[in-house]
Order: structure tokens, then C-alpha cells, then sequence
């Protein structure tokens, strides 16, 4: 069987999240350690225990959500999972070139963790506004967003019938009271600060741009289909480049499932915590199985069944 493994980015996160697998397998209790020593947060802590406020700030959320997605993936290669292509999410997409070896997990908790601080203070220092846009065309929408005055872009295309935006405070929400005037059957308000995956995270990418460019970045042992390309991609350069751009561009998640649906994928494995992904890949491509795994029972069940 062919299977694809993608990893769930922000929005995915919990208090609670990882701390069964912590407790049952060893590789995952060496993800965290591993992550709490790099990047000097207490891991452990907010995925466990939080609290809520203390998990949702971005500079956090980030290194532990991806500590969670990663003694997930430690877990199935350990157990003899073998992906033909692997993916993530926006966030997501560090923990899928981990899975790839294209990143150490030293360089990846270190990319993570000033991603995190670096759209965190984006949302200080030039906030803007996201908004989810369901029951509405992505032609239709991006025609919309053509008219807006102001800066405001499509930043995801999540499934056929959901969309995100992301622009400057006015323009977004001139954009989403368009989108219901349109026929949009809901918009809905991302609790986040900043305009992620648009232009208005420049600054923020430029100071990123530098941290990727003294990570090393290894051949794909696993093709990645990439957020900003929905490509597959084994070259370290071209990823490297995606990489540099992802902060800035839209997450072509819809077409990137085509692309992993075509090379003959039949199961999808949700790697980290909710089901988020799991839901978008069912309504792209409801042909094919998906499975979302976090737990050590739920990991059991997946292998018995390959």
C-alpha cells in the first residue's frame, strides 16, 4: 500500500497533546528532550499541562506542536513506516523535512522556535487579520479579492470549499463581509494577530531568510510536496528556496493532496494531534483511506492494518 504522511500545522494544538506517547515510547520522550534542550522551553510543560494562554502564544505553540508531530513520526519509523511522499502543513511542513532527513531535528526545533518568536512579533508590529472563507469558489474568491481596496490575499486554499485570507485589518475585513455578500456559506475570524502567508510578513521573512540559510539542508530520503510549489521535491536547494518563501505565499494544500493522489497514494497518516488535515483530505480526495494518529493505541491500530 502506498501511504503518504502529513503533519498538521497551527490550530492543531491542545493541552494534553503527546503526553500518552510520552509516556509509552522512549523515542518520543527523546523528541522532547531533545527539543527542550534546543530551544530552552519547557515542552513538556505546555503540550502536557499548558496552561491554554500560555500554549496558544505562537512563540510556543510552534516548537511544541512540532515536538508532538515529530515523536509521532519517531514512533511509526521506528516501527517500520515507510511513506512514499510526505507533507505538512504550513507550520507542518518543518516536521514533514525532518521526516524526510532534508533537516536535523537540531535544525528543526531551531527553525521553529524563531519562526515562532518572528510571526509572533509580526502580529505586534504590523498586525493584520485572517479569515476562514467556506462555501465559496476559489475563482470567485480571488476575483473578490482583486476588487478589495487594500492589501489583502488568499493565503489558503485548505479543501474545494474552504479558503483562508490574510491582509491588513481593514482590507481583510472588508474582504470577508464581501465574501458573505457573495454567497459564502461561513467566514470566520482566525484568532491569530498577524497576516500569515501573505506579503505583509516580509520583515519577518527576511530575518527568517537568514536562519535558513545557515541550516543545512540534506537530498530527500522521502520526496515532500511542498506548501508553496505543491510540488514533490527531493533536490535541498530547491527546498530551501520553497522554504524561503513559504511565510510570504499561499499553502496550495488542495492541489498538493492531487499531486500525492496521482502518484498512486491510497492512505493518508495524519501525523500529530485533531484530526485538521484529516477533515480537508476527505473532502479533496474522498477516494482514498486516512487515518490520524497521535496515541500509542492509535499507532498499534494503524500498523495492525498495513
Amino acid at each position: 500500500m502506498r501511504v503518504a504522511v502529513v503533519f498538521p500545522g497551527q490550530g492543531s494544538q491542545y493541552v494534553g497533546m503527546g503526553r500518552a506517547l510520552f509516556e509509552a515510547r522512549p523515542e518520543a520522550r527523546e523528541i522532547f528532550a531533545l527539543g527542550e534542550e534546543i530551544t530552552g522551553l519547557p515542552l513538556r510543560e505546555l503540550a502536557f499541562s499548558g496552561p491554554e494562554e500560555a500554549l496558544q502564544r505562537t512563540e510556543n505553540l510552534q516548537p511544541a506542536l512540532t515536538a508532538v508531530n515529530l515523536a509521532v513520526w519517531a514512533v511509526l519509523r521506528a516501527e517500520g513506516l515507510r511513506p512514499v511522499l510526505v507533507a505538512g502543513h504550513s507550520l507542518g511542513e518543518f516536521s514533514a523535512l525532518c521526516a524526510a532527513g532534508v533537516l536535523s531535528p537540531e535544525d528543526t526545533f531551531r527553525l521553529v522556535r524563531r519562526r515562532g518568536e518572528l510571526m509572533a512579533r509580526a502580529g505586534e508590529t504590523a498586525p493584520g487579520a485572517m479569515y476562514a472563507v467556506i462555501g465559496l469558489e476559489r475563482s470567485r474568491l480571488e476575483d473578490l479579492l482583486s476588487r478589495v481596496p487594500g492589501r489583502v490575499y488568499l493565503a489558503n486554499h485548505n479543501s474545494p470549499e474552504q479558503s483562508v485570507i490574510s491582509g491588513e485589518e481593514e482590507a481583510a475585513c472588508r474582504a470577508a463581509e464581501a465574501a458573505k455578500e457573495a454567497g459564502a456559506k461561513r467566514v470566520v475570524r482566525l484568532p491569530v494577530s498577524g497576516a500569515f502567508h501573505s506579503p505583509l510578513m516580509e520583515e519577518a521573512a527576511r530575518e527568517f531568510q537568514r536562519e535558513i540559510e545557515a541550516a543545512a539542508f540534506r537530498p530527500a530520503e522521502i520526496p515532500v510536496v511542498l506548501n508553496v510549489t505543491a510540488q514533490a521535491e527531493t533536490d535541498p536547494e530547491a527546498i530551501r528556496e520553497a522554504l524561503s518563501r513559504q511565510m510570504l505565499s499561499a499553502v496550495r494544500w488542495v492541489e498538493g493532496v492531487e499531486v500525492m493522489v496521482r502518484a498512486g497514494v491510497e492512505l493518508f497518516v495524519e501525523a500529530g494531534p485533531k484530526k485538521v488535515l484529516s477533515g480537508l483530505i476527505r473532502r479533496i480526495a474522498p477516494q482514498v483511506r486516512v487515518v490520524q494518529v497521535e496515541g500509542p493505541e492509535e499507532i498499534e491500530n494503524l500498523l495492525r492494518e498495513l
